[in-house]
């Protein structure tokens, strides 16, 4: 216990700087990746756990109990019959979209080459891949397809499926398919690198076959270029 203690103490870079007090937060090791999981929703410990492959269990209670101090995350128990504890974004975590978003977009390039020890989870793709998506809304504001802007994309991969939200709020983005989604895209984990670091556009590889889009909304007809 006094181990988890010493750990969970308050760490600062005692300077009066916006960057600094941010990463006095956030700049642990594993935090930012806890907030990726956390996007997609309320999760449970061992479901955080087991999509955080390398982080030990003492690491990741401090992390979430840190979390809590500096009002990123909360911890609550669902109603019956789950009745079980769940971590979830406050506001404030939620406000960190855009900085994972960009991190993300720096990070693409180093993406070209899978290396044999790393981990894959589908939905790891989801956060880069949502500012492809909403960018699709032609004039800025204009909304997806002329006015059509909220819907729900999922997206397969070898690897898996997850599912975005777009402008529907929160959570931004799910894990697994979709119960009805609005339109579906079927391509491989290659091509979603390509899309989300802006080496490929959608249309693009729908005219090459290296995207299938399915779905008879508006919003389908647009990520087919119609």
């Amino acid at each position: 216990m006094s181990r988890i203690r010493h750990m969970s103490r308050r760490r600062s870079y005692d300077q009066y700087c916006a960057t600094a007090r941010a990463l006095d937060s956030v700049g642990d090791r594993w935090t930012l990746l806890i907030v990726r999981e956390l996007l997609a929703g309320p999760r449970r410990y061992t479901d955080l756990h087991a999509d955080l492959p390398g982080v030990s269990t003492d690491v990741l209670a401090s992390r979430l109990k840190d979390m809590e101090r500096d009002d990123l995350a909360l911890r609550r128990k669902l109603p019956p019959p789950a009745a079980a504890y769940v971590y979830e974004l406050t506001e404030r975590g939620r406000g960190l979209l855009p900085v994972l978003t960009a991190l993300a977009e720096w990070g693409a390039p180093a993406l070209e080459e899978r290396r044999p020890t790393d981990a894959v989870r589908a939905h790891w793709f989801a956060v880069p891949l949502l500012p492809v998506l909403d960018g699709l809304s032609g004039p800025a504001g204009s909304g997806l397809g002329g006015g059509t802007g909220e819907g729900v994309v999922e997206v397969r991969l070898d690897e898996g499926a997850f599912h975005v939200r777009l402008g529907a709020g929160d959570p931004v983005y799910g894990d697994g398919p979709a119960e009805s989604p609005d339109a579906r895209l079927v391509l491989d984990a290659d091509t979603c690198r390509e899309l989300s670091g802006g080496a490929l556009t959608v249309g693009d590889g729908v005219r090459d076959g290296r995207i299938e889009v399915s779905g008879d909304g508006p919003l389908a007809k647009v990520l087919r270029g119609e």
